[in-house]
């Protein structure tokens, strides 16, 4: 599997360089990424701007991967998908439920929205005055 991986402050964006996304890519994906949910910067923007093909088993293990990230107080999100790809998300009805954005910019302010809601809903002294 070839990517690029760009670490910022608060995400780290993982750019896959592979035309065609199968199961096994999927795999070799959701291994790169699991280790991110034990560092300091744990969200991941995935940005598939290079992918003109996606299986069904892919697609599959990207929402499952999505979802082990949420379960893990961290954001994934996925952009830049090209229309066919984003076609074979929609009839495997996972589009709705998979956080996809169109720009990488947008990705970034999904992480960052969701990181400031993380925190506002974590924090105990929140004082309300009546």
């Amino acid at each position: 599997m070839n990517f690029k991986v760009d670490t910022k402050e608060k995400f780290t964006t993982i750019m896959l360089n592979e035309q065609n996304m199968y199961a096994n890519v999927a795999e070799s994906l959701s291994t790169v990424c699991i280790p991110y949910l034990s560092k300091p910067v744990k969200n991941i923007i995935l940005q598939l701007s290079n992918v003109e093909e996606i299986d069904e088993q892919a697609a599959c293990r990207l929402a499952e991967l999505q979802q082990s990230f949420y379960a893990a107080n961290a954001s994934f999100v996925i952009c830049c998908l090209k229309k066919e790809v984003e076609n074979t998300l929609d009839k495997f009805e996972l589009l709705e439920v998979m956080n996809v954005t169109p720009t990488e910019s947008e990705a970034w302010d999904i992480v960052q929205m969701e990181e400031i809601e993380r925190e506002l809903l974590d924090s105990d002294d929140v004082a309300f005055d009546v």
